[in-house]
């Protein structure tokens, strides 16, 4: 696994962290086609052996962990999406840890496999990549990580791949230093047979990650959810 994932102890994390294997999209209504990447299914919960191989070793960088966070949430009505909006304007996320300038906000509906559309088509993309900091190969690991924060009022999870973006060119022969990896090398990995897994990841109100989202591939679900739900974002 390339994917670390910062905790302390197993009982922190246990029940909430499923893993399972992904395939590509084919024929499911509201994908941009076939080749994107979602989760298979077949979830189990993450063994404490599992969860002790995710562990980051003494040099992993900071800039390629995956982190949870959580954050006090002021009150809101059930279903009050413009009081989460402004609460997400007004957040100062983690305490001053994490600049206060909003990426986005994205509301989404219970039963979504994936979370991300793409807002040219409203297609949903799947497991993907991020590229707001346009690295090329030989650098992609020094892009800033994102936080997301579940604003509630349902349940969310965060989508990880077990494999990085430059491990997922290299099987490819994309290795060259110059080289600017994308989603659509992780959609041909996976349609040539490579071995990946994914982590499911419970984000309860108030609860989000800070993670690697132009390292490793990535995307938000609402699965099993109840009701719809609202993250924000912010880039580190």
């Amino acid at each position: 696994m390339s994917v670390r994932l910062l905790f302390d102890r197993f009982d922190d994390i246990r029940k909430r962290i499923d893993i399972g294997d992904v395939r590509q999209a084919g024929d499911i209504p509201g994908y941009d086609d076939g080749a994107a990447v979602v989760p298979h299914g077949n979830w189990t919960a993450l063994s404490e052996k599992e969860a002790e191989r995710l562990r980051p070793a003494a040099d992993t960088l900071p800039s390629m962990m995956v982190e949870l966070v959580s954050q006090d949430l002021p009150a809101f009505t059930s279903d009050d999406l413009p009081g989460r909006l402004d609460a997400a304007t007004a957040l100062d996320p983690l305490a001053g840890r994490w600049p206060r300038r909003r990426l986005a906000c994205a509301a989404s509906r219970p039963g979504q496999l994936t979370s991300t559309e793409d807002s040219t088509t409203g297609h949903r993309i799947g497991l993907h990549v991020d590229n707001f900091d346009q690295q090329p190969y030989s650098t992609r690991q020094d892009g800033r990580r994102r936080l997301c924060l579940n604003l509630g009022p349902g349940t969310r999870y965060l989508l990880v791949g077990d494999l990085d973006i430059k491990k997922i060119c290299r099987a490819l022969g994309c290795d060259q230093d110059e080289y600017y990896p994308h989603t659509d090398d992780l959609r041909r990995y996976v349609a040539e047979g490579h071995p990946l897994r994914c982590l499911r990841i419970r984000l309860d109100p108030g609860e989000g990650y800070i993670a690697p989202t132009e390292f490793l591939p990535h995307d938000g679900s609402t699965s099993d959810a109840q009701t719809w739900s609202l993250a924000a974002f912010w880039l580190g």
